[in-house]
């Protein structure tokens, strides 16, 4: 079984699906040593950990980089955080998603929030996006390569519960394989989305939202960790160096 076949069978199983959110090799390898099962890459921790700023500032060839190495370095699948596909047209864009095809992830997360301006993209441009992705992963030999579509919507807060629900249902139409709502919390408004789609629903975690199991009772399928992972390490390497210098000690680095 390919890890593509593997992939998306994680997301058909009776255990919800976490994704360990990597930012480097190291971070990747110890996220499949502790027993994830698949790996995200978190643009927002990729761009951060390189001194960028997140929103495609950092060069799209380091960002495959980043992910190759991975790939590389891990048997567990991984999918691939592109953001909104480090692109002004539709087929540069497309060229990218081969890009990092052709590197040996399983799947991919696609934005619908525009770039350089506040909002989203209008909804029958990001379905014609998404057509193109899938008829040229198929053509070239990517089955089972998951697309995971994220709706913005309520990181944007436009009009949220509405606003979703109108735009998984083309985007599944249109050969996105899952759909990814960050941003949205409410139970009720989880149970609602995810009764209304076969599609995998992903979540991001946040405060409040971190029970595994009351998620999957929601019918969620998929939980990314997003950037928090990343932001606990800085927080812990913080919180050593203040500690060794107010201490006058490296003593807690053996204990």
């Amino acid at each position: 079984m390919s890890t593509r076949e593997l992939f998306q069978k994680l997301h058909e199983s009776d255990e919800l699906l976490v994704l360990g959110n990597a930012w480097d090799l190291t971070s990747a390898r110890m996220l499949e040593k502790a027993g994830f099962k698949a790996i995200g890459t978190t643009s927002w921790g990729i761009a951060e950990s390189l001194g960028y700023a997140d929103g495609e500032a950092i060069d799209f060839e380091l960002q495959l980089s980043v992910i190759q190495r991975i790939v590389d370095h891990v048997q567990i699948p991984v999918t691939a955080d592109i953001e909104s596909g480090y692109g002004h047209n539709d087929e540069t864009i497309v060229s990218n998603v081969l890009k990092v095809a052709n590197l040996g992830v399983s799947g991919i997360n696609i934005e619908d929030s525009m770039k350089g301006a506040t909002g989203l993209k209008p909804l029958s441009e990001q379905c014609h996006l998404l057509t193109k992705i899938r008829a040229a992963l198929d053509k070239n030999g990517f089955d089972h390569f998951f697309i995971n579509a994220r709706i913005d919507a309520y990181l944007l807060n436009l009009n949220p519960l509405n606003e979703t629900m109108i735009r998984m249902k083309e985007y599944v139409d249109s050969g996105a394989s899952g759909i990814f709502v960050p941003g949205l919390k409410n139970e009720e408004e989880i149970k609602t989305i995810a009764s209304s789609t076969t599609a995998p629903l992903n979540v991001m975690a946040l405060p409040g939202l971190t029970d595994w199991i009351q998620l999957q009772k929601l019918g969620v399928r998929r939980l990314s960790l997003g950037g928090s992972l990343y932001r606990k390490m800085v927080a812990l390497l913080e919180q050593c160096a203040v500690e060794m210098l107010e201490s006058r000690s490296a003593s807690l680095l053996f204990e």
